[in-house]
This record gives C-alpha cells, structure tokens and sequence, in this order.
C-alpha cells in the first residue's frame, strides 16, 4: 500500500471524490455522507487505510463518494467482502454501508454471521422501509399492513426490528440515529468508529420519493421530544418537550409515566450501555411509536475480544509451535504426480 502524501490532519474536503452525487434531492442520504466525511478526518487515520464496502440498492453508491478505497460489491454480501478485506488486514478500517433490503433480506444471512464474530468493522444501515433503488416496493423493515407497488393491499409481513436482531446476535456496540438529527449523528458516528470491534448504527434516513414522511415522528421539530427518548448512559430515561416524561419497569415490560402524580426520577430506569447481559438493550430495542418513544442513540457499547485478534493469536501459537511452515514443501507432500 502506498503511503500518504497528504499529511494529517485531514478535513471533510479530502475525503469527498471527485464524482457526482446522485441520490434524488432531498434523499437522506445527503446527510448521512456529510456528516461521515465530517467524522473521519478526527479519527486521524490516513485514508489509505479506510475502505468502504457496499452491496446494492440507493445507499451502496456510498464508495463513490467517497475518497478512499472502496468496493460495490453484489446484493447482501458486503458484510462477507468486509470481513476478508478486514481479517486479510486487520490494520484496516473497514466501513459497511447496507441498506434495510440489502442487509436484511437477502443479506440477513451474512450481516447476522458478521457481527456475532464481532469482527472489527462498523455497518451502517440506512433504513428508509422502502425499497428505492427499485421504485417503491416494500422491504423488510416496512411496517404491518404498508401499500407499496409490491403490497397494492397491504404488506402482511411482520417487520424485521434491526436493532433488535443485532442484539439478539450478540453484537458489541448498536445505536441509531436519524438523519435530519445532524448533532446526534455526528456523536453515534464517532463513537462507531471508536470501537473497536463489530459496530452497528442504523440510521433512519427519508426516502422522499417513495416513502416520505416515514420518520416524521422523530423529524418534526413541534412533536418529535414526544416521541423520541434519547439514550444516555448512566442516566434515567427521560423525553418530553417540557421533560416530563420518563420510562418505568412495569413487571417485564417498560411502560410510559409522567413524573409527579406520586412517580420520581428514581422510579425510572437508569440506562445503562455497558452491563455485560444484553437483557435491557432488547426491550429498548423493541419500543416503538406510537406506543412507546423510540430509543435514539447508543443502546450497547462493551469490549470483547475480536475475532481478528483471535484469529491472529491462532495463527502465532500456530507458528511458534509447528515453525513459519513451507509452502513448496506442503505442496509437494503426501502422494503427488507429474502431468507430462
């Protein structure tokens, strides 16, 4: 690989190619690339070593934009190219960008797999429920009963949760985020690429084209503290505009009080990243509006080991034992022959 010419620091400019972005105007996608090429250049890595990976659909033109190496890779399987870009070498940093379609359906195979080695790689799925790339019919993530070109009736699927399913297979760090929500953003981002390990971030991102409005809940500025809570870990889980709103244990479910009337900030639940048991990160997981407010922000953050430092550690006691090994020699053992 060559090395950088282009000293550190970085800024936002010279992680943006020189090709023309082409998502529809007003996509949420704008959002989601600006404010990644803000976050990078404050991880102080040189941009040889970052590669972003894709599969297909609207958010996997991602490499294009930008300047770094970069693979669009086929339906699903960018998990699959990341992890043997990654464990090929681990000095890398390797970004997935998938979509609710590409992840979820027919890549639900590789993204589960990925992230339960937790290997050391951050995906990003931007979720519109929709799928755009292919004009407007409905994915995995589209909620019960939604008329699209492909469900005129409605969809009967029971959508999948993202969050929920990474949970459910272990992964180390999970947040989410909204794409006109640019602060909280910048933070979920930055803590991703802190990481070290599988980092998962969904992002709720507006398909204006064919599912508009999808996330106005957590958008619209006059009602959007009603219906969004935003994690913070160590403490209670409060929203509301004027804060008067909590989360409470009621028996195993979590249930929506407000404070006064006999209830307490101490009667709400304290959230907490980094206990070990992913027990509290599901039910956070499985609120949703218009029942519950919808968690925002980072629902898991522990340190496990990786599988690349795994896998390394493999290989070296490997070597020490048996020696660097002879490829030649392995070739040409056992029981070979000569073609003429």
């Amino acid at each position: 690989m060559a090395v950088s010419t282009h000293p550190l620091p970085l800024t936002h400019r010279d992680f943006q190619s020189d090709q023309e972005v082409r998502w529809c105007p007003g996509c949420g996608d704008y959002s989601i690339l600006r404010q990644l090429q803000k976050v990078l250049p404050e991880c102080g890595v040189v941009r040889e070593k970052i590669v972003f990976v894709s599969g297909i659909g609207c958010s996997s033109r991602f490499p294009y934009y930008m300047k770094t190496y970069g693979i669009h890779g086929i339906h699903g399987r960018a998990p699959a190219i990341a992890s043997g870009v990654k464990l090929a070498n681990p000095e890398l940093k390797v970004w997935v960008i998938t979509g609710d379609g590409d992840a979820l359906s027919i890549g639900g195979n590789h993204f589960m797999h990925t992230i339960r080695r937790n290997i050391g790689m951050k995906i990003i799925l931007f979720n519109n429920r929709i799928y755009g790339l292919t004009k407007g019919q409905y994915s995995p993530t589209s909620e019960f009963g939604k008329r699209s070109r492909s469900s005129p009736f409605g969809a009967i699927d029971y959508p999948v949760r993202p969050i929920s399913v990474a949970i459910g297979a272990e992964v180390t760090f999970v947040a989410r985020c909204v794409d006109m929500d640019v602060p909280n953003m910048v933070k979920v981002l930055t803590r991703a690429a802190q990481h070290k390990g599988t980092a998962f971030v969904e992002i709720y991102q507006d398909c204006n084209v064919y599912n508009h409005g999808a996330f106005q809940y957590a958008t619209d500025r006059k009602t959007k503290a009603d219906h969004v809570v935003y994690l913070e870990h160590g403490q209670p889980m409060i929203f509301g505009k004027d804060k008067d709103k909590g989360i409470r244990f009621n028996g195993h479910e979590l249930e929506v009080v407000e404070l006064g009337q006999g209830v307490t900030v101490d009667d709400l639940v304290i959230h907490d990243e980094r206990t070990s048991e992913p027990g509290l990160a599901y039910l956070l997981s499985r609120m949703r509006y218009p029942e519950l407010p919808e968690p925002i922000g980072v629902f898991r953050a522990i340190e496990t080991p990786t599988y690349e430092d795994l896998m390394m550690d493999q290989i070296n006691a490997a070597t020490e034992k048996a020696g660097p090994g002879d490829l030649d020699e392995l070739f040409n053992s056992g029981d070979t022959w000569t073609v003429d």
